[in-house]
């Protein structure tokens, strides 16, 4: 007998999760014996640093760790993320009420406005943007209100652009600096302007700052938190993913104003029994260690970033130099969309880009590239592309 199961409305809304239908194409290349190079999904190609695996393979023989975990993670967890964010952005928090551990600081994106957002309620959402700040708003039956960020802003949202009704009925701001997909980087002047605004709207500021440590050229990018004021309306979600080659492990903490971390504790509280203490214990060695991995890690990205941006600028193609992230945003040439341009690219090079549309209506004439290949093969791909430009 078939059943017949109908799915939510909040499900049939869902936009279709941009790299399941990039893997698809992907695959449908490579059973064709292409040889093809990927730099579609931002995931790193090196492995965790080989002292983070050893602490895990040693916090995994330790009993107290086959128990429960906290859902907002050991106190020694904690601590480390405090240290970690005192050393690196200044800041001074409380390890028992300012700081949450994450599942991957994607879990928490999508579980925060559980806590804050009802039927109806407004939700500022920057858009090219990742999908889930729009996603987590579905989920609560909220209406995103999307910012575009357009290059004549430096990618940066026109905050006042936003009309009074919609910021009156807002509840919360989604920012992302350094900016996936766009690879920019927030000013202070910009931090200070969100925050006057916030204030002045009573919203509550979500910074996802998953990108803080791929910096390249000396910058230093800065924590939301350090703006004067943004403790008062701003929680800010760290990961562990791409500053230790650690997104397989799903790690992240989220810091900032008491009552918003503690509403994130509630709602995990109910929903998950928080990440494995394992791999917190080697989380800690990892923000407690002196860096210097992260400084070999930006090394390989800037060379690698590099060859691709030169390369694709002596093609005519004009790609922006990125500062920090691993992605290289470019503006697709004349005559081609984001999607026919990254169609292109896979069909006749063999090289899966993803197209700037798929993160939202302002992204479609770019694509986006991940850094996600050796030098040697970032090379191949500016080779591939000259014959077919």
């Amino acid at each position: 007998m078939h059943m017949n199961f109908s799915k939510t409305e909040r499900i049939k809304r869902l936009p279709p999760y941009l790299f399941v239908e990039l893997d698809r194409k992907k695959s449908e290349i490579q059973a064709k014996g292409v040889d093809v190079i990927d730099l579609g999904i931002g995931d790193p190609d090196l492995p965790t640093p080989d002292f983070v695996v050893d602490a895990m393979a040693k916090a995994i023989r330790n009993p107290k760790n086959h128990r429960y975990p906290s859902s907002q993670g050991s106190l020694a967890f904690r601590k480390a993320a405090v240290g970690f964010c005192r050393r690196r952005f200044g800041l001074d928090l409380d390890p028992e009420t300012q700081v949450c551990a994450c599942i991957g600081s994607k879990e928490a994106i999508g579980h925060f406005p559980i806590a804050f957002v009802e039927s109806e309620d407004v939700v500022l959402v920057p858009s090219p943007g990742y999908p889930v700040y729009h996603i987590g708003t579905l989920f609560c039956g909220g209406i995103s209100y999307f910012l575009p960020l357009l290059e004549e802003n430096e990618f940066l949202p026109d905050i006042s652009s936003i009309p009074g009704d919609v910021a009156e009925k807002a509840k919360i701001i989604w920012l992302n600096y350094p900016n996936n997909p766009t690879a920019a980087c927030a000013t202070s002047e910009f931090f200070r302007q969100v925050v006057d605004f916030a204030r002045e709207y009573n919203i509550i500021v979500c910074h996802d700052a998953a990108y803080s440590e791929m910096c390249f050229d000396g910058y230093n990018a800065p924590s939301f938190l350090e703006t004067p004021g943004a403790m008062d309306v701003g929680i800010e979600f760290h990961s562990m993913s791409k500053t230790y080659n650690m997104t397989g492990w799903r790690m992240g903490f989220a810091v900032g104003n008491p009552e918003l971390v503690g509403a994130l504790k509630q709602v995990k509280s109910n929903l998950d029994s928080g990440q494995f203490e394992a791999v917190e214990d080697a989380s800690i060695v990892a923000l407690e260690s002196d860096q210097s991995f992260v400084k070999e890690m930006q090394a390989i990205y800037q060379g690698r970033r590099d060859v691709l941006v030169k390369g694709l600028r002596s093609l005519g193609l004009d790609a922006a130099m990125p500062r920090a992230t691993f992605y290289v945003w470019i503006k697709v040439p004349e005559g081609f969309t984001s999607s026919s341009f990254s169609t292109l690219l896979l069909e006749k090079a063999g090289i899966v880009c993803t197209p700037g549309n798929g993160f939202g209506e302002p992204g479609e004439g770019f694509v986006r590239m991940a850094l996600t290949v050796s030098e040697d093969r970032m090379q191949e791909v500016v080779e591939r592309l000259s014959g077919i430009l």
